[in-house]
């Protein structure tokens, strides 16, 4: 009789498809595995493609790793399954988890992986809105020579909305700056990254007091479309907005208008609805405006590193009977 494996089977998503800093290799798998050599003699590792090679071993599997999942695959086979690791911070995409997600089975994100690169890329952003960047390249694009002079960002007022691993790394970019960081977060529980928290539903009350607002929190019913036209008419004029959430949660149309009215002072994106961004997106060509090809949260070098480590650490968790890290909320989707 063929011994039985009891090794967790985990089937690793390749990812061929996506950038390289979102694939994962097996040579990557190699390295995080001897950076973790007791963890990853109890794994049965499958790096594959979900869309060619998970459906032949999906009863066998325990746990998945991939940005989106084959979930008709999933419901019909994956009868094993207890754990889905999604290898973005965002889990939008993946909605409504409990469609798919089968009894009993959790899933996690890699909330915190983004953190170290969010804070470099968020101190870049804050100075460039300060110094009015978006306005002066628009200038550049026009062929104008129009000076424009800004104050030192230090002693004014940061707005994260979003506490998170990303928005921690703009509060602490703020902090280093000599900012004020205030946050808007679901809950409204004290953070200590923040200067002061408030919960989502005083957004209004606070917009009036930024300088700069940094958006990170993640897509859900509750916050698409959270930065609206009545948002931006709250802002100071001297005020600039960035992006590093979701797109969705801003409103392309109200921000093209209050750009193009002046309501604000500029705007860097990182993220947009839907990506890639069409041709015909309208801000595009929207004044004041900075679009970046949502890649400043990611570490080229780094990223899939941290993430498999912080898989094997959940590995290390699940054998030991403990919560794993970064649960994902079923019924807040993040």
């Amino acid at each position: 009789m063929a011994k039985r494996d009891d090794r967790i089977h985990i089937f690793f998503n390749r990812g061929a498809a996506k950038p390289p800093v979102f694939q994962i290799t097996k040579e990557g798998y190699a390295a995080a595995a001897k950076r973790h050599p007791a963890l990853a003699k109890k794994v049965k590792a499958t790096v594959a493609e979900f869309t060619t090679e998970f459906a032949p071993v999906a009863h066998t599997v325990d746990a998945m790793v991939g940005f989106a999942f084959p979930t008709e695959t999933i419901r019909g086979k994956a009868t094993r399954l207890k754990w889905c690791h999604a290898t973005g911070a965002g889990v939008d995409h993946l909605l409504p988890l409990g469609a798919w997600l089968p009894k009993g089975a959790v899933i996690t994100n890699n909330s915190g992986i983004h953190a170290p690169r969010t804070m470099e890329s968020a101190m870049m952003s804050i100075l460039m809105i300060n110094s009015r960047m978006p306005e002066i390249y628009g200038l550049q694009r026009a062929r104008k020579w129009r000076q424009t002079f800004t104050s030192v960002v230090a002693g004014k007022t940061l707005l994260v909305i979003g506490a998170g691993g990303m928005g921690t790394g703009a509060a602490r970019a703020g902090w280093t700056l000599g900012m004020e960081v205030i946050g808007v977060r679901r809950s409204g529980r004290k953070h200590r990254s923040f200067d002061k928290m408030f919960p989502t539903g005083k957004l209004d009350q606070v917009l009036p007091r930024a300088d700069i607002v940094f958006i990170t929190c993640p897509l859900t019913p509750e916050t698409r479309h959270l930065m609206g036209r009545k948002q931006f008419g709250l802002m100071k004029k001297t005020a600039g907005l960035v992006n590093f959430g979701r797109g969705a949660v801003v409103d392309a149309k109200a921000l093209k208008a209050a750009l193009t009215a002046g309501r604000i002072s500029g705007a860097l994106m990182d993220v947009f609805d839907p990506e890639p961004y069409p041709r015909s997106g309208e801000l595009w060509n929207a004044p004041n405006m900075i679009v970046t090809p949502h890649c400043l949260s990611d570490d080229e070098e780094h990223y899939l590193p941290r993430t498999l480590d912080l898989v094997f650490e959940n590995v290390g968790r699940m054998l030991a009977g403990k919560k794993l890290k970064n649960l994902v909320e079923i019924d807040r989707a993040y």
